[in-house]
């Protein structure tokens, strides 16, 4: 950091707002820690500011996305860094879209670390060129899987570093004590949590006509051969995640046996409550994060690179999801089912690295910060205040 007694101003810039309880857990968890690391005032660019200061308890937050390009340079100018992500923000819609703020900064002489993100897909010139131009400039470039540095490094960049997602140093946080009962779940039985996501720009290649039959055929096979109660997760609760879940019920013999979490809960509270369950099968990253977080064996439903590369992290094998079929499906929830003891040791065992190198991303946003501190003290690139 600059000083003992300086503070040191970070901006953050990502899909934050509210919509999703993982990018969430990735904000509190990139709070949690710079705070614990010096003084700092944090500024986080967010769709939802009233959210964001609520949920965060952070000093600023700008509403990014409507302000002009020079409301936002005043913001920009005045930090000592800026972070962009993490998350999976570099594909091809969305990519214009966060790195403005990463232009504005570079043309002001303030340092940007790309933290921890995921890349792709990538396959639109424009968005390809825009990545490389602007991630050639930051201060630093780290990704949470090697295949984004994979993608990365194949438009033209280089240097980059494979740390890990912020959420996997994400601390559980206690739930309301009538939680389970409010959802109609009882904890003498087996549950088993599901996940789903919604197709969109992010992820192209979903088809929710396949993956909707695909899961509730495997919803009613952990019913009759486990008799389990099946709990569905929504990440992304103010959007279409609930929807799809309700869709996928819609299909299920066993439908009263399946339960949409209706509930309105932290990140860390979700993660506790994914605590409870014995086995988990989903697609969202951040649902699978949580459940290896709590030794949950899970069989994932890999609809994107950043999925693949969790896995190849935690080395579990599963083909990606327009490969298999319903009988493919129950195959590998009956195996991981019955080898879910070796699952949770192999959790154990690869969890530790993982969280080594999330840790990594934050020693490298307080080297900048130093680095920035002794050219503002010789008079280099003073900061502005908006």
């Amino acid at each position: 950091m600059t000083s003992p007694q300086s503070v040191s101003r970070v901006g953050i810039s990502g899909s934050y707002g509210g919509l999703n309880l993982g990018d969430e857990a990735i904000l509190a968890s990139i709070l949690s820690q710079l705070r614990a690391s010096g003084p700092v005032e944090i500024i986080v660019f967010s769709r939802d500011t009233k959210d964001t200061m609520t949920r965060h308890k952070v000093e600023h937050a700008v509403a990014v996305r409507d302000l002009s390009r020079d409301e936002v340079r005043q913001v920009v100018a005045s930090l000592d860094l800026l972070i962009l992500g993490g998350g999976g923000i570099l594909y091809d819609a969305g990519a214009s879209v966060y790195l403005r703020e990463v232009a504005l900064a570079q043309e002001n002489s303030v340092p940007v670390l790309v933290y921890a993100v995921s890349a792709g897909p990538l396959q639109d010139p424009a968005a390809r060129a825009l990545v490389r131009e602007c991630l050639s400039r930051a201060a630093a470039v780290t990704v949470r899987d090697r295949r984004a540095r994979q993608l990365l490094e194949e438009i033209g960049l280089h240097e980059i570093e494979v740390t890990a997602d912020p959420a996997f140093l994400l601390e559980p946080e206690p739930l309301p004590p009538d939680a389970l009962q409010r959802e109609g779940l009882n904890e003498k039985r087996r549950l088993i949590g599901l996940s789903v996501r919604e197709p969109g720009s992010a992820a192209p290649d979903i088809d929710a006509t396949h993956y909707h039959a695909l899961l509730a055929n495997a919803a009613d096979y952990m019913v009759d051969r486990l008799d389990a109660d099946l709990v569905f997760v929504p990440m992304e609760p103010r959007q279409k995640d609930a929807q799809h879940s309700h869709a996928v019920v819609s299909q299920m013999a066993y439908a009263h046996r399946a339960t949409v979490l209706k509930g309105d809960y932290t990140s860390g509270q979700l993660l506790s409550l994914i605590g409870h369950f014995d086995f988990a099968v989903g697609m969202r990253l951040h649902f699978l994060i949580f459940a290896a977080l709590n030794r949950v064996p899970f069989v994932a439903l890999p609809y994107s690179s950043k999925v693949l590369g969790l896995l190849e992290d935690l080395e579990i094998d599963m083909p990606p999801l327009n490969q298999v079929n319903a009988g493919q499906l129950i195959a590998y929830i009956d195996r991981w089912w019955d080898l879910r003891r070796t699952v949770q040791a192999r959790l154990e065992r690869t969890l530790p690295a993982i969280q080594t190198r999330a840790r990594r991303t934050n020693e490298i946003a307080m080297h900048l910060l130093s680095g920035r501190g002794a050219r503002q003290a010789a008079g280099d690139a003073p900061g502005m205040d908006t």
